[in-house]
């Protein structure tokens, strides 16, 4: 059975969540509702990360396997046009190993979450980024920031029913880019790992805006890091601001 890798971009807004469930709209139920318009008898799908509520993609990898032999082209082709009116979109669809694994083999994970500064209300990226009314100290937000490179245990960073067996992770990078848009900044926060703890990164977020907005000293967050406790988080970042924006494999199955 052919295996194929899928590079699925999409606006989490209307969906409860990557994940398929029974009564409320996925992305993956989406995707999966289109494929068995070209196969009746289309399995599952699985991707690279299970986004939540609200949350969007750009860069989302997941894998199908159909019974035909897909020029992969007319199968992005095909899937688009039976998505259609869903805020989802194949960018490309490539032909992979059969022991290829949209979860299992990837190798990195990017996100970015978007914070916008400035007075006036959001009219075009409503629901697409996180707005503070208020001024932001950056240099202090990357100072801050700094502290959570490397390899940490990540308690105090994670969601308190998050299922991974060990909150140590390696953030291999997280980078403050300032962007100056009308009226005000935007923040984008681009955090690379192998891979995340459940909400880390809107906690992370969160936790240097209060920072940014001069309530906590830099130095605060390296204690938080230490005190392996989720009550020494900042507030979670809202889910509109955050992008699943790249999934790195060994080699990539849409190069070429």
């Amino acid at each position: 059975m052919p295996r194929y890798a899928l590079l699925i971009e999409y606006d989490g807004g209307p969906f409860c969540g990557w994940q398929r469930q029974s009564a409320l709209p996925s992305v993956q139920g989406a995707v999966e509702a289109a494929l068995r318009q070209l196969e009746a008898d289309a399995p599952g799908i699985a991707a690279a990360g299970r986004t939540d509520t609200g949350v969007h993609a750009t860069g989302q990898v997941a894998m199908c396997d159909l019974a035909r032999d897909w020029d992969t082209f007319r199968l992005s082709e095909a899937l688009n046009a039976h998505l259609r009116p869903a805020p989802v979109a194949v960018l490309a669809a490539a032909r992979v190993a059969e022991d290829w694994h949209a979860r299992f083999s990837a190798v990195e994970r990017r996100y970015t979450y978007r914070l916008v500064a400035r007075r006036a209300p959001l009219a075009l990226e409503a629901g697409r980024a996180w707005q503070m009314r208020h001024g932001l100290d950056v240099a202090a937000v990357r100072a801050a920031a700094a502290h959570l490179v490397g390899r940490h245990d990540f308690t105090t960073f994670r969601a308190s029913l998050c299922q991974a067996a060990s909150p140590v992770k390696t953030l291999d990078a997280l980078a403050v880019e300032e962007v100056a848009v009308p009226g005000g900044v935007e923040l984008r926060f681009h955090l690379r790992a192998r891979s995340f703890l459940h909400n880390q990164v809107r906690s992370i977020v969160g936790t240097l805006e209060r920072v940014g907005a001069g309530a906590w000293a830099p130095e605060r967050v390296a204690e938080a890091l230490a005190a392996r406790n989720r009550a020494a988080c900042g507030p979670v970042a809202p889910p509109q601001g955050l992008y699943l924006t790249g999934v790195g494999y060994p080699e990539d199955p849409f190069a070429g």
